[in-house]
């Protein structure tokens, strides 16, 4: 009865993991489509601009006596 239990859950499961999967593929397939459609060098410029302008954090050092 166990082995029929874990065979009902097993085709459930294979059943049912490509299309959970879906959602997820079609949100990869739309991020490459938006990463693909801008060139190389505006992703670098981006880039460069991004790390020029980031904050710089000030370290504090303390002695704990």
């Amino acid at each position: 009865m166990l082995l029929f239990a874990l065979f009902g859950l097993y085709l459930i499961t294979v059943g049912l993991f490509p299309a959970a999967l879906a959602p997820v593929n079609l949100v990869f397939a739309g991020l490459a489509a938006v990463l693909g459609a801008v060139p190389g060098s505006a992703w670098l410029l981006a880039g460069g601009i991004a790390w020029l302008r980031r904050g710089r954090t000030a370290f504090v050092s303390a002695e704990i006596v």
